[in-house]
């Protein structure tokens, strides 16, 4: 990912309770992402519900909610991004039913927690494409069939509107070659001859 203006990075949000460390993390992570950095578990929550985070990385043992109990709440928080444990829990078979994407053990090096936090971000960039390719021809087979009167007027045709666009930012925002990539699928013809 190249260096560019904090908007047009990834959001990741750091939660740790030990402050120190946490804010230590986000220096590494400073020019690949925008991040924030919360120190217990009902805020992470509590960001997540607001804003659309991409990568989210967590430390399984804080006082309160644990980093355990925040990973089981992430689906009805509405989160649709990647999750990373940095924690210094060392991993057991309960692992194996945890829903998240990588696991790191503290103390994590600058370049791991990079590396770890870019590969996530291609995945998810990847993830969202697809999301977004399929989105995006639904649309233009409707766009390219239907009247615009009628489109304007249909509420499920709006909600694939809105939706392509949140997928394109946020796919722009994860990857860098987003645009040739969009360029591509734009090229193929798909209306009937």
């Amino acid at each position: 990912m190249s260096e560019t203006a904090e908007e047009d990075l990834p959001v990741a949000l750091l939660v740790d309770d030990e402050k120190e460390v946490a804010d230590a993390y986000a220096l590494r992570l400073r020019g690949l992402c925008d991040i924030e950095t919360v120190y217990d578990g009902q805020t992470a929550l509590d960001h997540i519900e607001t804003g659309e985070i991409d990568i989210l990385l967590l430390d399984r043992h804080m006082p309160g909610m644990s980093g355990d109990e925040v990973l089981d709440r992430l689906t009805e928080a509405g989160f649709s991004g990647r999750v990373i444990m940095v924690t210094a829990i060392d991993p057991g078979f309960d692992v194996l039913d945890m829903p998240f994407d990588d696991y790191l053990c503290k103390p994590v090096d600058r370049e791991d927690i990079r590396d770890a936090v870019a590969q996530q971000c291609e995945i998810l960039g990847y993830e969202t494409l697809g999301e977004y390719f399929s989105a995006a021809s639904k649309r233009s087979v409707i766009e390219t069939e239907l009247p615009e009167e009628k489109r304007t007027e249909h509420d499920d045709y709006q909600t694939v509107v809105e939706r392509t666009e949140q997928l394109r930012d946020r796919a722009t925002r994860l990857l860098d070659d987003a645009e040739q990539l969009f360029d591509t699928f734009e090229g193929i013809e798909r209306e009937g001859r």
